[in-house]
Protein backbone atom coordinates (compact mmCIF):
# COMPACT_ATOMS: atom_id res chain seq x y z
CA UNK A 1 0.00 0.00 0.00
CA UNK A 2 1.66 3.15 -1.13
CA UNK A 3 0.69 6.96 0.17
CA UNK A 4 -1.29 8.44 -2.96
CA UNK A 5 -0.17 11.72 -1.82
CA UNK A 6 3.53 13.89 -1.84
CA UNK A 7 4.89 16.03 0.41
CA UNK A 8 4.19 19.34 -1.65
CA UNK A 9 0.91 18.16 -2.95
CA UNK A 10 -2.21 19.02 -0.66
CA UNK A 11 -5.26 16.91 -1.27
CA UNK A 12 -8.61 17.78 -0.64
CA UNK A 13 -11.72 15.70 0.90
CA UNK A 14 -15.38 16.92 0.64
CA UNK A 15 -17.42 16.16 3.43
CA UNK A 16 -21.10 15.62 1.99
CA UNK A 17 -23.95 17.07 3.62
CA UNK A 18 -25.85 19.02 0.89
CA UNK A 19 -26.06 22.79 1.73
CA UNK A 20 -23.81 22.09 4.38
CA UNK A 21 -20.84 20.30 2.58
CA UNK A 22 -17.66 21.63 2.54
CA UNK A 23 -13.93 21.27 1.67
CA UNK A 24 -11.10 19.32 3.82
CA UNK A 25 -7.56 20.67 2.99
CA UNK A 26 -4.82 18.59 3.38
CA UNK A 27 -1.12 19.01 3.14
CA UNK A 28 1.89 20.72 4.02
CA UNK A 29 2.47 24.49 4.02
CA UNK A 30 -1.49 25.24 3.67
CA UNK A 31 -1.41 28.39 6.15
CA UNK A 32 0.35 30.35 3.80
CA UNK A 33 -2.73 29.83 1.26
CA UNK A 34 -5.35 30.49 3.73
CA UNK A 35 -5.85 33.81 3.21
CA UNK A 36 -6.64 32.96 -0.59
CA UNK A 37 -9.04 30.51 0.67
CA UNK A 38 -11.17 32.73 3.32
CA UNK A 39 -11.60 35.24 0.50
CA UNK A 40 -12.75 33.01 -1.81
CA UNK A 41 -15.33 31.36 0.84
CA UNK A 42 -16.22 35.30 1.92
CA UNK A 43 -14.81 37.81 0.30
CA UNK A 44 -16.16 40.49 2.52
CA UNK A 45 -15.83 38.86 5.78
CA UNK A 46 -14.40 39.71 8.79
CA UNK A 47 -12.62 37.69 10.72
CA UNK A 48 -12.04 36.28 14.53
CA UNK A 49 -9.38 34.09 15.27
CA UNK A 50 -9.60 31.98 18.24
CA UNK A 51 -6.58 30.16 19.72
CA UNK A 52 -4.58 29.40 22.73
CA UNK A 53 -1.56 30.83 24.66
CA UNK A 54 0.62 27.56 23.36
CA UNK A 55 -0.42 27.88 19.48
CA UNK A 56 -0.53 31.61 19.18
CA UNK A 57 2.58 31.75 20.33
CA UNK A 58 4.04 29.58 17.13
CA UNK A 59 1.30 30.23 14.51
CA UNK A 60 -0.81 33.31 15.15
CA UNK A 61 1.27 35.86 13.40
CA UNK A 62 1.65 33.45 10.46
CA UNK A 63 -2.28 33.42 10.00
CA UNK A 64 -3.09 36.82 10.51
CA UNK A 65 -0.50 36.97 7.68
CA UNK A 66 -2.26 35.32 5.46
CA UNK A 67 -5.64 37.16 5.82
CA UNK A 68 -6.09 40.97 4.22
CA UNK A 69 -5.55 43.76 6.93
CA UNK A 70 -9.20 44.66 6.90
CA UNK A 71 -10.60 40.86 7.30
CA UNK A 72 -8.87 40.45 10.77
CA UNK A 73 -10.24 41.42 14.40
CA UNK A 74 -8.40 41.05 17.46
CA UNK A 75 -7.60 37.53 18.16
CA UNK A 76 -9.54 35.99 21.75
CA UNK A 77 -6.90 33.75 23.49
CA UNK A 78 -7.77 31.36 26.20
CA UNK A 79 -5.42 28.97 28.64
CA UNK A 80 -4.30 25.90 26.70
CA UNK A 81 -5.42 22.83 28.18
CA UNK A 82 -8.86 21.00 28.62
CA UNK A 83 -9.68 23.31 31.48
CA UNK A 84 -10.93 25.84 28.80
CA UNK A 85 -13.95 23.54 27.71
CA UNK A 86 -16.08 25.00 30.51
CA UNK A 87 -18.56 27.57 30.86
CA UNK A 88 -16.28 30.02 32.15
CA UNK A 89 -14.17 30.37 29.40
CA UNK A 90 -17.26 29.43 26.61
CA UNK A 91 -18.77 32.77 28.25
CA UNK A 92 -15.33 34.95 27.99
CA UNK A 93 -15.51 34.03 24.13
CA UNK A 94 -18.72 34.49 23.03
CA UNK A 95 -18.57 38.49 24.82
CA UNK A 96 -15.49 38.52 22.64
CA UNK A 97 -16.90 38.03 19.07
CA UNK A 98 -20.28 39.73 20.32
CA UNK A 99 -17.99 42.82 21.54
CA UNK A 100 -15.95 42.47 18.08
CA UNK A 101 -19.32 42.96 15.90
CA UNK A 102 -18.90 39.43 14.43
CA UNK A 103 -21.76 38.85 12.48
CA UNK A 104 -23.69 35.91 10.45
CA UNK A 105 -21.49 36.69 7.16
CA UNK A 106 -18.14 37.00 9.09
CA UNK A 107 -16.25 33.82 9.88
CA UNK A 108 -14.56 32.65 13.13
CA UNK A 109 -11.59 30.79 13.06
CA UNK A 110 -10.66 28.09 15.23
CA UNK A 111 -6.68 27.82 15.57
CA UNK A 112 -5.78 24.80 17.70
CA UNK A 113 -6.21 21.44 18.85
CA UNK A 114 -9.25 19.46 19.77
CA UNK A 115 -9.82 21.91 23.05
CA UNK A 116 -10.42 25.11 20.91
CA UNK A 117 -11.82 23.81 17.99
CA UNK A 118 -14.66 22.20 20.23
CA UNK A 119 -14.88 25.15 22.07
CA UNK A 120 -14.68 27.46 19.44
CA UNK A 121 -17.15 25.44 17.96
CA UNK A 122 -19.71 25.52 20.17
CA UNK A 123 -19.11 29.51 20.71
CA UNK A 124 -20.07 29.88 16.85
CA UNK A 125 -23.17 27.71 17.24
CA UNK A 126 -24.68 29.58 19.56
CA UNK A 127 -23.59 33.21 19.36
CA UNK A 128 -26.43 35.66 17.36
CA UNK A 129 -28.30 31.77 16.85
CA UNK A 130 -25.22 30.50 14.30
CA UNK A 131 -22.00 31.87 13.09
CA UNK A 132 -19.90 29.95 10.11
CA UNK A 133 -16.57 28.71 11.85
CA UNK A 134 -13.33 27.50 10.02
CA UNK A 135 -11.34 25.15 11.56
CA UNK A 136 -7.22 25.29 11.68
CA UNK A 137 -6.57 22.25 13.54
CA UNK A 138 -2.93 21.84 14.96
CA UNK A 139 -2.67 18.59 16.58
CA UNK A 140 -2.73 15.16 14.52
CA UNK A 141 -5.97 14.37 16.68
CA UNK A 142 -7.97 17.62 15.43
CA UNK A 143 -6.99 16.81 12.26
CA UNK A 144 -7.89 13.46 12.22
CA UNK A 145 -10.93 13.69 14.34
CA UNK A 146 -12.04 16.36 15.97
CA UNK A 147 -12.24 18.86 13.40
CA UNK A 148 -13.97 16.92 11.30
CA UNK A 149 -17.94 16.29 11.79
CA UNK A 150 -19.15 19.52 13.00
CA UNK A 151 -18.97 17.72 17.46
CA UNK A 152 -18.43 20.79 19.48
CA UNK A 153 -18.81 20.66 22.97
CA UNK A 154 -17.45 21.80 26.47
CA UNK A 155 -16.95 19.75 29.95
CA UNK A 156 -19.88 19.46 32.79
CA UNK A 157 -18.22 18.11 35.96
CA UNK A 158 -20.12 15.38 35.04
CA UNK A 159 -18.12 14.19 32.17
CA UNK A 160 -16.76 15.18 29.05
CA UNK A 161 -18.24 17.09 26.47
CA UNK A 162 -21.86 16.83 27.55
CA UNK A 163 -22.94 20.23 26.84
CA UNK A 164 -22.94 21.06 23.29
CA UNK A 165 -24.23 21.06 19.34
CA UNK A 166 -23.52 19.63 16.10
CA UNK A 167 -22.28 22.74 14.39
CA UNK A 168 -20.82 21.73 10.72
CA UNK A 169 -17.20 23.70 10.03
CA UNK A 170 -17.48 25.59 6.37
CA UNK A 171 -13.87 24.57 5.64
CA UNK A 172 -11.35 22.91 7.53
CA UNK A 173 -7.39 23.23 6.45
CA UNK A 174 -4.65 20.26 8.06
CA UNK A 175 -1.26 21.70 7.33
CA UNK A 176 0.28 18.97 8.34
CA UNK A 177 3.76 20.91 8.60
CA UNK A 178 2.34 22.78 12.00
CA UNK A 179 2.82 19.32 13.31
CA UNK A 180 6.53 19.88 13.21
CA UNK A 181 6.27 21.86 16.31
CA UNK A 182 4.08 19.17 18.53
CA UNK A 183 5.47 17.61 21.77
CA UNK A 184 6.31 14.40 21.03
CA UNK A 185 3.53 13.14 23.34
CA UNK A 186 0.64 15.08 21.81
CA UNK A 187 1.66 13.63 18.60
CA UNK A 188 1.57 10.04 20.17
CA UNK A 189 -1.75 10.90 22.23
CA UNK A 190 -3.13 11.74 18.45
CA UNK A 191 -2.00 8.66 16.60
CA UNK A 192 -4.29 6.68 19.22
CA UNK A 193 -7.04 8.20 17.05
CA UNK A 194 -5.50 6.95 13.81
CA UNK A 195 -4.96 3.80 14.85
CA UNK A 196 -8.83 3.71 15.89
CA UNK A 197 -9.63 3.88 12.23
CA UNK A 198 -7.50 0.79 10.69
CA UNK A 199 -9.35 -1.04 13.99
CA UNK A 200 -12.76 0.00 13.32
CA UNK A 201 -13.19 -1.22 9.52
CA UNK A 202 -9.73 -1.25 7.85
CA UNK A 203 -7.50 -4.02 8.51
CA UNK A 204 -5.32 -3.06 6.04
CA UNK A 205 -4.68 0.17 6.58
CA UNK A 206 -4.05 -1.21 10.52
CA UNK A 207 -1.32 -3.22 9.11
CA UNK A 208 -0.14 -0.55 6.87
CA UNK A 209 0.39 1.07 10.46
CA UNK A 210 2.35 -1.57 12.06
CA UNK A 211 4.89 -1.81 9.41
CA UNK A 212 5.03 2.23 8.91
CA UNK A 213 3.77 3.70 12.39
CA UNK A 214 7.69 4.75 12.98
CA UNK A 215 7.52 6.99 9.46
CA UNK A 216 4.08 8.61 10.04
CA UNK A 217 5.91 9.84 13.47
CA UNK A 218 8.92 11.20 12.09
CA UNK A 219 6.91 13.04 9.02
CA UNK A 220 9.46 11.98 6.98
CA UNK A 221 9.70 10.41 3.30
CA UNK A 222 10.17 6.57 2.64
CA UNK A 223 9.44 3.59 0.31
CA UNK A 224 9.97 5.91 -2.32
CA UNK A 225 10.84 9.30 -3.22
CA UNK A 226 8.15 12.58 -2.14
CA UNK A 227 6.24 9.29 -0.61
CA UNK A 228 4.65 10.81 3.01
CA UNK A 229 3.43 8.43 5.35
CA UNK A 230 2.20 11.25 7.49
CA UNK A 231 -0.11 12.48 5.25
CA UNK A 232 -1.30 9.13 3.62
CA UNK A 233 -2.32 8.38 7.52
CA UNK A 234 -4.15 11.61 7.65
CA UNK A 235 -5.75 11.39 4.47
CA UNK A 236 -6.70 8.07 5.14
CA UNK A 237 -7.73 8.31 8.50
CA UNK A 238 -9.97 11.62 7.03
CA UNK A 239 -11.73 9.70 4.57
CA UNK A 240 -13.57 7.00 6.81
CA UNK A 241 -14.27 9.62 9.09
CA UNK A 242 -16.04 12.06 6.60
CA UNK A 243 -17.78 8.91 4.56
CA UNK A 244 -19.26 7.65 8.42
CA UNK A 245 -20.23 11.45 8.71
CA UNK A 246 -21.87 11.91 5.11
CA UNK A 247 -24.21 8.84 6.04
CA UNK A 248 -24.67 9.67 9.97
CA UNK A 249 -24.32 13.49 10.89
CA UNK A 250 -26.16 13.20 13.88
CA UNK A 251 -24.88 9.78 15.64
CA UNK A 252 -28.61 8.02 15.22
CA UNK A 253 -26.52 5.00 14.14
CA UNK A 254 -23.46 4.21 12.28
CA UNK A 255 -21.39 7.52 13.35
CA UNK A 256 -21.10 5.44 16.87
CA UNK A 257 -18.56 2.90 15.66
CA UNK A 258 -15.97 6.50 15.87
CA UNK A 259 -15.97 5.94 19.93
CA UNK A 260 -13.92 2.82 19.76
CA UNK A 261 -12.26 2.91 23.34
CA UNK A 262 -14.20 6.56 24.09
CA UNK A 263 -16.60 5.14 26.91
CA UNK A 264 -14.03 3.69 28.65
CA UNK A 265 -11.70 6.20 27.75
CA UNK A 266 -14.05 9.24 28.38
CA UNK A 267 -14.30 7.42 31.88
CA UNK A 268 -10.83 7.00 32.42
CA UNK A 269 -9.70 10.59 31.33
CA UNK A 270 -12.48 12.42 34.06
CA UNK A 271 -11.09 10.17 36.87
CA UNK A 272 -8.13 11.50 36.27
CA UNK A 273 -9.44 15.08 36.32
CA UNK A 274 -9.27 16.30 32.85
CA UNK A 275 -5.63 16.88 33.48
CA UNK A 276 -1.98 16.18 31.89
CA UNK A 277 -1.97 12.93 33.64
CA UNK A 278 -3.59 11.27 31.05
CA UNK A 279 -4.32 12.84 27.68
CA UNK A 280 -7.11 12.46 25.63
CA UNK A 281 -5.80 10.96 22.99
CA UNK A 282 -3.37 8.62 26.06
CA UNK A 283 -7.23 7.78 27.24
CA UNK A 284 -8.57 6.70 24.03
CA UNK A 285 -6.10 4.37 24.05
CA UNK A 286 -6.58 2.65 27.21
CA UNK A 287 -10.14 2.49 26.30
CA UNK A 288 -9.43 0.99 23.06
CA UNK A 289 -7.47 -1.44 24.89
CA UNK A 290 -9.82 -2.37 27.38
CA UNK A 291 -12.84 -2.65 24.52
CA UNK A 292 -10.72 -5.51 22.74
CA UNK A 293 -9.75 -6.95 25.68
CA UNK A 294 -13.80 -6.99 26.70
CA UNK A 295 -15.03 -8.50 23.43
CA UNK A 296 -11.41 -11.38 23.93
CA UNK A 297 -13.02 -11.56 27.41
CA UNK A 298 -16.79 -12.15 25.76
CA UNK A 299 -15.77 -14.64 23.03
CA UNK A 300 -15.83 -12.40 20.09
CA UNK A 301 -12.68 -12.65 19.32
CA UNK A 302 -9.36 -14.66 19.98
CA UNK A 303 -7.18 -13.38 22.37
CA UNK A 304 -4.86 -12.90 20.02
CA UNK A 305 -6.23 -10.72 18.16
CA UNK A 306 -6.82 -8.16 21.28
CA UNK A 307 -3.24 -8.60 22.29
CA UNK A 308 -1.49 -7.42 18.70
CA UNK A 309 -3.27 -4.46 19.37
CA UNK A 310 -1.99 -3.84 22.26
CA UNK A 311 1.11 -4.82 20.85
CA UNK A 312 1.17 -2.56 18.32
CA UNK A 313 -0.13 0.89 20.77
CA UNK A 314 2.73 0.10 23.43
CA UNK A 315 5.03 0.00 20.69
CA UNK A 316 4.50 3.79 19.86
CA UNK A 317 4.79 4.61 23.54
CA UNK A 318 0.83 5.04 24.22
CA UNK A 319 -0.48 3.66 27.75
CA UNK A 320 -2.18 0.50 27.31
CA UNK A 321 -3.22 -0.61 31.04
CA UNK A 322 -4.26 1.13 33.71
CA UNK A 323 -0.81 0.55 35.56
CA UNK A 324 0.33 3.27 33.36
CA UNK A 325 -1.68 5.78 34.56
CA UNK A 326 0.26 7.76 37.17
CA UNK A 327 -1.62 8.67 40.82
CA UNK A 328 -4.77 6.97 41.58
CA UNK A 329 -7.73 5.86 40.21
CA UNK A 330 -11.39 5.92 41.52
CA UNK A 331 -12.75 2.48 42.13
CA UNK A 332 -15.08 0.40 39.43
CA UNK A 333 -18.27 1.67 41.12
CA UNK A 334 -16.98 5.37 40.38
CA UNK A 335 -15.88 4.29 37.03
CA UNK A 336 -19.36 3.28 36.45
CA UNK A 337 -21.12 6.05 37.43
CA UNK A 338 -19.01 8.09 34.83
CA UNK A 339 -19.71 5.79 32.09
CA UNK A 340 -23.33 5.78 32.89
CA UNK A 341 -22.99 9.74 31.84
CA UNK A 342 -21.81 8.88 28.85
CA UNK A 343 -23.57 10.42 25.93
CA UNK A 344 -23.86 7.03 24.06
CA UNK A 345 -25.90 5.85 27.13
CA UNK A 346 -29.87 5.32 25.85
CA UNK A 347 -32.60 4.59 28.40
CA UNK A 348 -30.47 4.05 31.23
CA UNK A 349 -28.46 1.32 29.13
CA UNK A 350 -24.86 0.82 28.47
CA UNK A 351 -23.84 1.24 25.08
CA UNK A 352 -20.36 0.17 24.07
CA UNK A 353 -18.48 -0.20 20.53
CA UNK A 354 -16.67 -3.39 20.37
CA UNK A 355 -15.00 -5.69 18.09
CA UNK A 356 -14.96 -9.46 16.68
CA UNK A 357 -11.50 -8.66 15.02
CA UNK A 358 -9.63 -5.99 13.76
CA UNK A 359 -11.34 -4.21 11.43
CA UNK A 360 -14.50 -5.67 12.71
CA UNK A 361 -16.08 -2.94 14.80
CA UNK A 362 -19.90 -3.23 15.99
CA UNK A 363 -22.25 -1.46 18.24
CA UNK A 364 -23.01 -3.18 21.43
CA UNK A 365 -26.40 -2.40 23.01
CA UNK A 366 -27.76 -3.23 26.13
CA UNK A 367 -24.62 -4.78 27.89
CA UNK A 368 -24.51 -6.01 30.98
CA UNK A 369 -23.46 -3.73 33.68
CA UNK A 370 -22.44 -6.65 36.29
CA UNK A 371 -19.72 -8.16 33.42
CA UNK A 372 -18.50 -4.49 32.73
CA UNK A 373 -17.35 -3.63 36.65
CA UNK A 374 -16.03 -7.21 36.97
CA UNK A 375 -14.23 -6.56 34.00
CA UNK A 376 -13.30 -3.22 35.70
CA UNK A 377 -12.41 -4.14 39.13
CA UNK A 378 -10.09 -7.12 37.36
CA UNK A 379 -8.46 -4.34 35.38
CA UNK A 380 -7.81 -1.91 38.49
CA UNK A 381 -6.44 -5.18 40.32
CA UNK A 382 -3.62 -5.02 37.59
CA UNK A 383 -2.09 -1.37 39.25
Amino acid sequence: MTAPVRTTDPITVKVSLGARSYDIVIGRGQLATFGERIVALRPRARVAIVSDETVAGHYLAATQAALRPSMATGPVIVPPGEASKSFRVLERVCEALIEARIERDDLVIALGGGVIGDLTGFAAAVVRRGLDYVQVPTTLLAQVDSAIGGKTAIDSRHGKNLIGAFHQPVLVVADTALLDTLPAREFRAGYAEVAKYGLIRDAAFFSWLEANWRDVFAGTASRGVGAAPREYAIWKSVQMKVEIVARDEREAGERALLNLGHTFGHAFEAAAGFSNRLLHGEAISLGINCAFAFSARLGLLPAAEAARVTRHLAATGLPTHLSDVQGSLPDADRLMDLIAQDKKVKHGRLTFILARGIGQAFIASDLEAGAIRAFLVEQLAQR
